[in-house]
Parts: structure tokens; sequence; C-alpha cells
């Protein structure tokens, strides 16, 4: 583990379920700003953590949280299931961003995690400083017009090789404030077939939210 970033787990309650999550913070400083990681079905916060997203992005100066969504990973015990695909009202993450004190963050969607944050990134008043969607579902569920409403500057990422990225992303680019990061030669988590240039695009982008 490298000096210089503070590394925390611990739980939050959240509309009566138990939530796990990790941390990795600037161990000297001000965070710039706060970082939320969600995930996708097959993977839970750990895979953030293994990957070094959580120390790349603390070691930059962001404060950064990864959940374990309900159900998943280490929040599947207290947890109610909830319909893959069905969209859950914005203030489940709302609420999830209150109770970790995160201020306006960058949320970071993958997957299944589309049907989390998707409703919170165009609730009315929504208080995002960014989104970064890796070929999330449900992008279909939106409304046009909804999407047209968001002020939200957004990292649209996926990989060539993914049937589910270019589908999500004719949805995606209707966000009037994006830009498009395609990874080639990536399947779905585009981002454990290329770390490297996953956390070089998404550093970019946060920098341009500094």
């Amino acid at each position: 583990m490298a000096t210089g970033v503070e590394h925390h787990e611990g739980t939050i309650q959240v509309h009566g379920q138990v939530l796990f999550f990790r941390e990795a913070r600037p161990g000297s400083g001000q965070a710039r700003f706060s970082v939320l990681l969600l995930h996708g079905i097959r993977f839970s916060s750990e895979t953030w953590q293994n990957l070094g997203t959580l120390q790349r992005l603390a070691q930059a100066g962001y404060r950064t949280v990864a959940i374990d969504l309900p159900g998943l990973g280490r929040s599947k015990e207290a947890a109610a299931p909830v319909p893959i695909g069905e969209l859950v009202p914005g203030t489940f993450l709302a609420a999830v961003v209150d109770a970790l004190e995160l201020g306006p963050p960058v949320v970071i969607s993958p997957s299944l995690s589309g049907m989390y944050s998707l409703p919170f990134l165009t609730a009315p008043g929504s208080q995002l400083r960014g989104y970064v969607p890796v070929a999330p579902i449900c992008t279909d569920k939106i409304s046009a017009a909804s999407y047209a409403n968001v002020k939200t500057p957004a990292l649209i990422v996926y990989g060539d090789q993914d049937p589910m990225g270019h589908t999500s992303c004719e949805h995606l680019r209707q966000l009037p404030n994006h830009r498009v990061l395609i990874m080639e030669g990536a399947g779905h988590p585009c981002y454990l077939d290329k770390p490297e240039e996953w956390h070089t695009g998404l550093l970019d982008f946060l920098k341009e939210l500094a």
C-alpha cells in the first residue's frame, strides 16, 4: 500500500438496507471532490480495489468511495432483492451520497448500476459533478426529454467489442454535455481489459471537471 493514501471500510444504512463500502482518500490536504464507484452484476467494490482505481484516484487528490450495491458483494446479507433491469428511484443514490457525505460527486456507473445511476442523473435538481457511464443498462428506459435536461458533464465509455456498449451509447449521446471514449479491443468490462487506458481517460476527465 503506497503512502499518502488513507483506506477505510465500513457500512451505511440506506432505505433500510445495510451497504458495504470501501474508501480511499488523500492522506494529506483537502480532497478536490468525491468520486462514487458503482459496479456490474458480477463485480463489487473489491473490483475497483484490485484494479487499483481506488488507489489511483486517491493519489490524484480525489476522495473515492466504492459501494457494494444491494444484494451484491458484502451488501448481500441485509439487502432486499431488486429486480434486475428495473429503474431504482433517484432518491436511493441521493441517500447514499448523503450518508457518505460526498457532496456533489462524480458517479462512475458500469453495466447493471445504470438502473441506479440513470434515475439519479436525470432527477430534477440532481447534484452531480460528473457522470461516467460504462455501457450501463436501462438507457432505453429514460426519455429523450429527461436526457436533454441534464447539465452534468459526461464521459461515455465502452469497449468496441461490446455490443451493449454501442446500444447504450445511442441513448446516452442525447446528453447535451458529453464526450465518448471507445476502447479498442475491449469487451463489456472494458476497464478490466484496458486498465491503463481506463485510468488515463478517467483522470483526464476528472481534471477537466476541477
